[in-house]
């Protein structure tokens, strides 16, 4: 068969597959899937703005310069995709033909990631109160304790059969207004002794509404990393650090449960 021939059919079987079994493929220039893959890993928000800046940086600016001159409100999507629908669209991904369902809770049910069994006093929700950054001047790797930036609300899930989520906000600070996304990740923690674990990514999903529609994107198919880390706990704080030179440090106070409204009295 000639080499032509056998190229138009290929394109043919591929255009007869239904979307699903097609890869999607990244757009250069707009906000897609290979960046929430790169944010639902990151802790701090210097990775998190270098995942934006390969590709979109340029698209989200445009966005948060259009939905601020027409004066939208934070949480008004209807305006954000009437005033700057078109702008919107074209900042974004497309979202798939046929968008899978949200996972509301990962680590629940029998398809649930399991690990190594988790440590009593690292089971909860941890939400991040602080990190460091390494600043490298002349060889040396120094740490500068930096508060995490409030658009880039960060926590961390540990379960006592070893799965976790891993969850950034993202707001209309960073989106544009009418625009906000749950980038998460989530799969087996792996507890090697009484000082480190490791987190082994195995899906995620970025949902929430971009340009005015409910948007599910998903993660499974990106290039996870997962992380090692050194872990220590002080009463209510998880202290993670990463064990290389720059011996960056995120710390996790445990998310307090809201007290339940007193009931009135008869």
């Amino acid at each position: 068969m000639r080499p032509y021939r056998l190229l138009v059919l290929l394109l043919v079987f591929a255009a007869a597959l239904p979307a699903a079994a097609q890869a999607p493929r990244t757009v250069a220039g707009v906000c897609g899937r290979a960046n929430w893959v790169c944010v639902s890993e990151c802790i701090d928000a210097e990775c998190v703005d270098k995942c934006l800046r390969e590709g979109c940086e340029d698209a989200l600016d445009r966005l948060k310069a259009c939905t601020s001159k027409a004066a939208c409100a934070p949480d008004d999507t209807a305006c954000a995709a009437k005033s700057c629908g078109r702008t919107c669209e074209k900042s974004f991904e497309p979202a798939p033909r046929s968008p899978e369902k949200r996972v509301a809770h990962p680590c629940e049910g029998d398809k649930a990631p399991r690990g190594t069994p988790v440590p009593k006093e690292l089971v909860g929700t941890w939400v991040l109160s602080a990190a460091s950054i390494p600043d490298v001047d002349q060889g040396q790797a120094e740490r500068i304790d930096v508060q995490p930036r409030s658009d880039y609300a960060r926590a961390l899930q540990l379960t006592p059969e070893g799965c976790f989520v891993l969850s950034t906000q993202l707001d209309d600070a960073t989106l544009g207004r009418g625009s906000t996304l749950d980038v998460r990740a989530w799969g087996r923690v792996e507890v090697k002794d009484e000082e480190r674990l490791a987190l082994r990514t195995q899906d995620g999903q970025a949902v929430g509404p971009v340009c005015g529609k409910e948007r599910v994107v998903p993660l499974a198919s990106g290039k996870f990393k997962g992380g090692e880390f050194k872990y220590a706990t002080e009463e209510d704080s998880l202290i993670l650090t990463v064990p290389d030179a720059t011996r960056q440090t995120f710390q996790f106070e445990r998310e307090k449960q809201e007290a339940p409204e007193p009931q009135p009295k008869p």
